[in-house]
């Protein structure tokens, strides 16, 4: 059973059996006591005188049969095939609040026993404590040994915590390495000292039995009904200080301090995120990426603004809070879901890229089945998403990485390389992974004067992209002399606010000058895209109207 699987479906169906038994067990009941009555009345034939006497006779004999058997074919059996199901319905619920690898309750457990254990405190003014438990370094394990040895340091976690909580307390695994207690009837500082003392056990794999490494741990712990208000800050706080033990140092236990600036910082950073993406105050916008020689739109770059109430006035505090709590992730999937949502009236031959951090593509919620969930859910065809990937924050498992986006790409998706050009964002992916779009940064596109070094690099950029198949699209445009110098240096199409603001669907690209001008005067050689063993684009260039290689069709 899935872990957080629903039971009912199950219980049901054991149900709708047992009815069935009990529906042929009455029927048989029946025909014995019919069969009984004709019985009955032969026997008598010769000694009761009058039919209708017989026939009485008869009737009670077989409906004291009928009770009798009744009893003991149908009620008794019924009566404990209820009990039998009682009890597989809540060994299936139990099952279905268990993490299978642990024995701890699951992320649904947890959610269900917080709200049960926060509606108490708040109805009778108890205290209850939240600690937050991320293992350390948990991905070096699984990368390093495999996924094997790091399911037997789960499981050898999952019982040190199991041993170390009181009868009363709770402990969930609630995430890939994350884990959670709920202690109630205790401060926060008393959550301190058994979290501190689950820390000390943890890192002397000689007191454990079975344990062959230390496990180091970052915690973070807040309380209810000080100094947190309500469930949503008690959850808040105790994630914000679990992430300043993590950017302190790691193997630290912090308690939530509302006075400290850091935990404060991040417990209002924590709490905004969690709020923006529950209560959905994110709205799409989209900026039209056009091809230079005749000014045709061939897709969109959904982007993502903040809508009031949220307490940020752009992107870039929306996703720096997301950073400083912890929430990239979290942040990057409903930009997703909202940015897709939202592109219903792309036209049918456009694509719609997004972007993704590194961080994001390298977490565990990450899948081509996740993507494809989101598609599905809003009718989006995958052949038409992009996804575009910076290097701004650094990929720790590259690996990993490349293998997650092959497999996207094997499902129809295509992969951008965003910011070339920015620093050395994105120049050393380009060897390592296989990309169909190239981004010129803003930053190239705005100094690429005639004969400059910033032409240079755009030229080896487009040269690049002629070996390998991709397009190159400049970024940042905002002058139409940058339009001519970019179609000069082989760059096909661009995006900026020259051809486009980024605004609400529909978007009307915004016509460039210097287009109509220059329109057939430079044309873009394209080479035959190498053998990759994955999907070639050349279907994929046909549906956005781009040329095709001559002999794309030999691939």
């Amino acid at each position: 059973m899935t872990l957080d699987a629903d039971p009912r479906p199950n219980a049901d169906r054991a149900g709708g059996i047992a009815t069935l038994g009990v529906a042929l067990r009455l029927a048989a009941t029946l025909v014995a006591t019919a069969g009984l009555s004709v019985v009955t009345n032969a026997a008598l034939a010769d000694t009761v005188p009058g039919d209708l006497l017989r026939g009485a006779i008869s009737v009670g004999v077989a409906g004291i049969l009928l009770g009798v058997v009744t009893a003991a074919l149908v009620v008794r059996p019924f009566v404990r095939s209820r009990a039998d199901l009682e009890i597989r319905y809540r060994a299936a619920l139990a099952d279905a609040l268990e993490d299978q690898l642990t024995g701890l309750g699951n992320h649904r457990a947890f959610q269900e026993e917080l709200d049960r254990q926060v509606a108490q405190s708040q109805r009778y003014g108890v205290p209850v404590s939240l600690v937050l438990i991320d293992l350390d370094e948990f991905k070096l394990v699984n990368d390093k040994n495999g996924h094997a040895d790091g399911d037997r340091t789960l499981e050898a976690f999952g019982r040190l915590v199991g041993s170390a909580v009181r009868r009363v307390d709770r402990a969930f695994r609630i995430g890939g390495d994350e884990f959670a207690l709920l202690l109630p009837h205790t401060e926060a500082e008393g959550a301190k000292v058994l979290a501190r003392r689950l820390l000390a056990s943890s890192l002397q794999p000689a007191m454990r039995a079975g344990a062959t490494r230390p496990i180091s741990f970052s915690a973070g712990i807040s309380s209810i009904p000080q100094p947190a208000g309500n469930r949503a800050q008690l959850y808040s706080q105790a994630d914000s200080a679990m992430y300043a033990a993590k950017r302190g140092g790691r193997t630290d236990v912090l308690v939530f301090d509302p006075t400290d600036p850091v935990t404060q910082t991040a417990s209002g950073a924590a709490a905004a995120i969690v709020e923006v993406i529950a209560r959905g105050q994110l709205r799409p916008v989209y900026q039209p990426v056009v091809e230079l020689t005749t000014s045709r739109v061939l897709g969109y770059e959904g982007l993502i603004r903040p809508v009031a109430p949220a307490p940020f006035s752009d992107p870039a505090g929306l996703f720096g809070a997301a950073e400083t709590s912890g929430h990239v992730v979290e942040l990057d999937f409903a930009c997703l879901e909202t940015i897709v949502g939202g592109a219903a009236l792309i036209p049918d031959d456009a694509f719609l890229s997004v972007n993704l951090t590194p961080m994001t593509v390298e977490a565990p919620e990450f899948s081509t089945a996740a993507l494809l969930s989101i598609l599905t859910r809003h009718g989006f065809p995958p052949k038409r998403l992009v996804i575009e990937l910076t290097e701004h924050a650094p990929i720790t498992d590259l690996e990993k990485v490349r293998l997650k986006l092959d497999t996207c790409r094997r499902a129809g998706m295509r992969l951008a390389a965003d910011d070339l050009g920015a620093g050395n964002a994105g120049l050393r992916l380009l060897s390592e992974l296989h990309f169909d779009i190239l981004k010129v940064d803003l930053g190239l596109v705005q100094r690429s004067a005639p004969g400059g070094q910033a032409s240079a690099v755009v030229e080896s950029i487009v040269a690049f992209a002629t070996r390998t198949g991709a397009l190159v699209i400049g970024e940042g445009v905002e002058y139409s002399e940058q339009v001519d110098q970019l179609i000069a240096l082989g760059v096909p199409a661009a995006q900026g606010y020259l051809l486009g603001r980024p605004e609400p669907l529909p978007v009307e690209p915004v016509a460039s000058e210097a287009a109509p001008r220059i329109a057939g005067s430079v044309a873009t050689k394209v080479a035959d895209p190498p053998p990759h063993g994955l999907p070639d684009m050349t279907s994929w260039r046909q549906s956005i109207g781009l040329p095709v290689p001559a002999s794309a069709g030999r691939q």
